[in-house]
Order: C-alpha cells, then sequence, then structure tokens
C-alpha cells in the first residue's frame, strides 16, 4: 500500500519523460523484442539442426543409439541436450527414485525424456512439459524415434505454470516420484511451490535441478537450504538432487493421538 502511495505522485513525471524520449524508448522496446526473436529463432534452428543428424544417423528403435547419436553431434556442434555427463548425473537420481510417475519440465529436444524413459519400471510414466509448439514436436520425434510409445509418455505443450495444475484433474496424476528441472531457473521456485500445493510430490520424491550455478537459481536455492522438507544429497556440473522428506500428516496425526491414549 505504501509503495502504491509513494509511486501515485510520480506517475506524471514518468509519463512526461516518456513522452518526451518517446523515440529512444521505443527503439530500446523493439531491440529487447527483435533480441528475444533473434534467440527463440536460433533456439528453434538449432534443435531442428541436431534433429535432422540425430534422425539420419541413429538407429531407430533403440534408445542407446539415438542417444550415442547426439553425443557425437555435441561433439562438434552446439546443441541443446544436457550432454553426456549430466545426463549419468541424472542417470543415477532416476535409478534411485525409480518412479512409477515422473514430470520433466523442458522437454527441449527430447534427450534427457529418453534418458529418464529407458530408467523408468514398465508401469512408469513421463510427464514432460515444453512452451514452444515447434520445439515440443522435434522433442516429441526424437522420443518416438528412440522406440518409446505414446503410452510411456504425454507432452504436454504450454508453460509449466499451466501444465502443472492440470497434472490431477486432466491426467490423473495424484502423485510424482521425480521431478527433474530443466527450464526457465526463474520458474524453478514458483513450479516448486505449486507442486506442493497441488500435493503432488510423494514423501522421498527426487527432485533433480539444472543450472543451479545461474544468478535466477538464488531463490530456489534459498527457498531449498531454508526448508526442513529438503535435502540436497548429490551435487556436481550445475546440478542438484534434491530429496523431499516431508512428514505424512496423517501418520503425524495417527502417533500424536496414539501417544495421548498412552498418557
Amino acid at each position: 500500500m505504501w509503495m502504491a502511495v509513494v509511486a501515485l505522485p510520480l506517475l506524471p513525471v514518468v509519463a512526461t519523460l516518456v513522452f518526451h524520449y518517446r523515440e529512444r524508448v521505443g527503439a530500446l522496446c523493439q531491440r529487447v523484442f527483435h533480441r528475444r526473436k533473434r534467440s527463440s529463432f536460433a533456439q528453434r534452428s538449432l534443435e531442428r539442426r541436431t534433429h535432422s543428424f540425430v534422425l539420419m544417423n541413429s538407429t531407430h528403435g533403440q534408445p542407446e543409439s539415438v542417444l550415442q547419436t547426439f553425443e557425437c553431434y555435441s561433439q562438434t556442434q552446439p546443441t541443446c541436450s544436457i550432454g553426456q555427463e549430466k545426463g549419468e548425473f541424472l542417470d543415477s537420481a532416476v535409478s534411485r527414485a525409480a518412479p512409477l510417475q515422473a514430470l520433466e519440465l523442458g522437454t527441449h529436444c527430447g534427450y534427457s525424456a529418453i534418458r529418464i524413459l529407458r530408467l523408468l519400471p514398465a508401469s512408469g510414466k513421463l510427464y514432460t512439459v515444453e512452451q514452444d509448439p515447434d520445439t515440443a514436436d522435434v522433442g516429441e520425434e526424437m522420443i518416438l524415434v528412440a522406440g518409446f510409445k505414446h503410452s510411456q509418455f504425454q507432452l504436454l505443450v504450454s508453460p509449466s505454470c499451466t501444465a502443472i495444475p492440470q497434472l490431477q484433474p486432466q491426467f490423473g496424476v495424484q502423485s510424482l516420484d521425480l521431478v527433474f528441472m530443466d527450464h526457465d531457473v526463474a520458474e524453478y521456485l514458483p513450479d516448486l511451490r505449486a507442486l506442493e500445493e497441488g500435493g503432488l510430490l510423494t514423501k522421498g520424491c527426487i527432485i533433480v535441478v539444472n543450472n543451479t550455478h545461474l544468478p535466477g537459481a538464488k531463490e530456489f536455492l534459498r527457498y531449498i537450504h531454508n526448508s526442513s522438507h529438503y535435502s540436497v544429497c548429490f551435487q556436481a556440473l550445475g546440478m542438484q538432487e534434491i530429496r523431499y522428506q516431508a512428514t505424512n500428516t496423517t501418520e503425524e496425526l495417527t502417533v500424536t493421538l496414539s501417544n495421548q491414549m498412552v498418557t
């Protein structure tokens, strides 16, 4: 409230400055818009080139061949995949979690989704989220090329903030055993809170987070550090494996009532 009171008298001044320097402000906005547009186009172009190489040089239906082709390409060309070293970090977390329900935020070119899918139990399923439709198409085709079926994964083409609330009502997801965050680091904390509020994290759920070295991840890491519900199990290569260890409220209530009856 006090900020609104302070800011309100300044609005005419700000409006006057914007009007006076409207050409410069307009030019600045235009540069920002085109820079983002070029960045988005470059990302899609990168994914398309990677997609073409993997499509032509891998053995279809064999996940290991598809992953190796990704890695071969990345030795000489920039790619959108997390790469072999980070991939092995992710593999270890998936093996420990043995998840029946897994969530990936940031499908990208499909590389990490393939790594996760090949380690899921027979009845396991991956929900992978990608907000860019073109990128989602590339990622989905790579997953299918690796030999996985739509019954084994569900691709959600939407921002993570929209996808997470849809998991329970639209897809019947009651809980998640593994979450892999590899999207916009600024969304890590809001999305984690959304998962908490939706009751989607099982006790012992493993959360793997990429790019924790980036400045945008500071608030997320501070939240994890200050919460008794999380513990960092492993960290390397700008990645962290975090375990959700919130106590079950029903169990706590049962223990409390039992203690009261004894006393």
